[in-house]
């Protein structure tokens, strides 16, 4: 008899889910629903770099998008057997004492500090330099050494630490908070006791210092230093995570009317969406799996005889069966990847979007062909034009930080730079130049981990710029002097939940076994061009070398201004 199984991946724009047939990982039906509210630029404050999300966006494209797939496929829903969340992250959400989202309350409705937290929120980012001293000089135990030894304002604690401060009512009314993982996870269970609810190791070790090391979280009198709110947030938050091949709950009886399925179906414990991708890319040791969307996140799992009691330096955290239980998961990653090219895309908008598409010269017909034609070849025609620019022509050289710098060594408060601008530079060799920052940024990375001895023979590509952009995907196998695979899947962190969910309701023993079976190939492969390395290798020193000029000398003298 067949079973079936579902991935539920949360981006940053939208939502998708995947039926999956778990005795070949072939996907049945699958469907997107993009968040209205957040389409519609509503609770972003972009200037402040505030970007939160309204929980209803998540709530209905989780109804929508399973409700498609399971009317779409026709399958008996008691074949479907199990149902796994992975979402952005770090993305908490305050909720009231039986678990709703205070944003869904009368009084916080439109209340931006109520809404999730989005990973690329930046408010924080005094809070987390106040992390990051107080665990260095408080005299007892670095929580932040399994993060990398920087704690980033994109996580958990900084963000609740900094809405404690900004918004009163909101902090009074927050019983405790949930990462979105573990919200839609909670949401769909039937057993809604918050003490009990199993949340995701992922997010925790990542994201909030969860570790063995101390049992748990970290405790009441290093937290209550930083804020009296948050020892007191911590005796309602956990001590033990788990893993996502285990169950958190089944379907509760109001969701499985809802999505047309059974109280049967089992819910598995939430994930994060790189993590996942990592499993549905059939995920090796000492392969790096580098999930490229608006950001990037670049995950790799090592033996725990392999990584030991070594921490290694700058990442995004080192955690026990945050990727696949047994192995240590490693996570690193650049704040913005595509978001530096869409900023550019965005910048050059600006006079159709003010003049053009405004004028009273052109129909709305028009108007409306017009924006079609424009966006259909916008970033085409700027590759095919950067592209065609020989290296050895005068190339801008530009950062990547429009969004700050995540790894190696996390700091938001980094601005992007360009160099080498003339008369001659035109939009397409800013294009190349910016290209060129998102794929030394990745070099960066790579070697930050194989400085920290972290072998890495592969590279593996999943999303939408791997699939979609083969100068993109060129030019990084040029910087990093390295091949690299692209993932064939169009949902690899779907797919990679719906493995989990295989395996947490016992149709395959392991992760490694149900990624064998159902993880995704691959379409491509991008191997370095001898003839281009030595070119890449001088650009990235002129990198390197704006980068050091600008984080050593431009932000560290805004920094005494401000002072």
């Amino acid at each position: 008899m067949k079973n079936y199984v579902i991935g539920l991946d949360y981006g940053s724009d939208s939502v998708r889910a995947v039926l999956i047939d778990t005795e070949n990982g072939q996907e049945l039906a699958s469907d997107v629903c993009h968040y209205k509210r957040w389409k519609n630029k509503q609770y972003c404050n972009p200037s402040i770099n505030q970007f939160r999300q309204h929980p209803l966006d998540h709530i209905e494209g989780l109804e929508s998008t399973i409700k498609n797939i399971v009317s779409a496929s026709k399958v008996d829903p008691s074949l479907i057997k199990s149902i796994c969340i992975d979402t952005t992250g770090s993305s908490p959400v305050p909720v009231t004492e039986d678990g709703t989202p205070l944003a869904l309350t009368a009084e916080f409705a439109e209340n931006p500090n109520a809404m999730m937290v989005l990973w690329k929120d930046h408010t924080a980012i005094n809070e987390a330099n106040e992390i990051n001293e107080l665990a260095a000089t408080w005299g007892g135990e670095d929580f932040t050494k399994y993060e990398g030894g920087i704690y980033s304002s994109e996580w958990f604690w900084a963000k609740i630490l900094h809405i404690a401060r900004e918004d009163e009512a909101v902090k009074n009314a927050a019983y405790t908070w949930l990462e979105h993982c573990d919200l839609m996870t909670y949401l769909l269970i039937d057993d809604k006791d918050l003490k009990t609810f199993k949340r995701s190791r992922c997010a925790a070790g990542h994201k909030a210092m969860w570790h063995e090391d101390w049992n748990g979280l970290p405790p009441e009198e290093f937290l209550g230093k930083l804020h009296p709110y948050l020892a007191q947030l911590r005796g309602k938050l956990y001590d033990e995570t788990y893993t996502s091949d285990l169950v958190a709950g089944t379907l509760n009886k109001e969701w499985a009317t809802k999505l047309g399925l059974t109280t049967d179906t089992i819910i598995a414990v939430g994930t994060f969406d790189a993590h996942s991708g990592a499993v549905g890319a059939k995920i090796d040791e000492y392969a790096l799996v580098r999930v490229m969307g608006t950001s990037t996140c670049d995950i790799i799992v090592s033996a725990k005889e392999n990584v030991g009691s070594k921490t290694v330096k700058g990442i995004c955290g080192q955690v026990d069966g945050s990727v696949i239980p047994g192995y240590i998961g490693l996570e690193a990653g650049q704040s913005a990847f595509g978001d530096v090219l869409a900023w550019f895309k965005d910048t050059l908008s600006w006079p159709l979007d003010n003049l053009v598409y405004n004028s009273t010269i052109l129909s709305e017909e028009q108007k409306a062909q017009l924006k079609e034609e424009v966006e259909s070849n916008f970033i085409k025609t700027l590759t095919e034009q950067a592209e065609a620019i020989p290296l050895s022509e005068s190339i801008p050289t530009a950062l990547d930080w429009v969004n700050g710098r995540r790894t190696p060594d996390a700091n938001q408060g980094l601005k992007s730079a360009m160099t080498n601008l003339s008369l001659g530079t035109k939009a397409p060799h800013i294009f190349k130049a910016l290209i060129n920052s998102i794929c030394f940024g990745s070099k960066k990375i790579v070697d930050r981990f194989e400085e920290e001895g972290v072998r890495i023979d592969s590279v593996i590509g999943i999303g939408g710029v791997a699939r979609k952009s083969p100068f993109i995907m060129q030019t990084l196998a040029n910087v990093l002097n390295k091949p690299i695979k692209v993932c064939a899947s169009d949902q690899a962190p779907a797919l990679g939940a719906a493995i989990y969910a295989a395996v947490a309701a016992g149709i395959y023993p392991n992760v490694i076994e149900a990624a064998k079976k159902m993880g995704s190939d691959f379409e491509s492969e991008y191997f370095p061009q001898a003839d281009k390395i030595e070119k890449y290798q001088e650009l990235m020193d002129s990198y390197s070398e704006l980068a050091q000029f600008i984080e050593n000398q431009i932000e560290k003298k805004s920094l005494v201004t401000i002072e």
